[in-house]
């Protein structure tokens, strides 16, 4: 069972502030219902809506699937495929982050017997649907 806890969160918190930092961006680390860390980025320097429409709308594959410009504001990193959805200084952040929040995580999941067994999700949130994210 996911299992996410304040403590961990304590020990990532210091990590993840200091990542903030080093990209000039501003966010803020939450935990939901136990089994979820959630780093949400508020505003900073890098652009990553436009970084994610300029990559994916550059990908003939993302436009033959139907990819359409994020014109809202916000949006979540697909955890799965952040490497070509992102590039750039988004890509390095990300990956930086995500090496931080899942550091004594596992996926021992199984999608062909729908078996999921995970240390706790991740998820990263670029603004929210009621403050969009905002480049300085």
């Amino acid at each position: 069972m996911a299992y996410y806890s304040q403590d961990k969160k304590a020990v990532a918190a210091p990590k993840i502030k200091a990542l903030l930092k080093k990209y000039g961006l501003k966010g803020s680390l939450s935990v939901r219902s136990n089994s979820t860390v959630i780093l949400t980025i508020k505003s900073g320097k890098i652009d990553f809506i436009g970084d994610i429409n300029r990559t994916c709308g550059a990908d003939q594959y993302q436009v033959s699937r139907g990819f359409q410009p994020i014109t809202r504001g916000c949006t979540d990193v697909n955890p799965y495929h952040y490497k070509s959805h992102h590039s750039g200084k988004a890509l390095s952040f990300i990956t930086e982050a995500l090496h931080i929040l899942n550091a004594g995580n596992h996926d021992n999941s199984d999608i062909m017997t729908d078996y999921f067994d995970v240390g706790w999700y991740t998820d990263i949130k670029i603004g929210k649907w009621n403050a969009p994210y905002i480049v300085e």
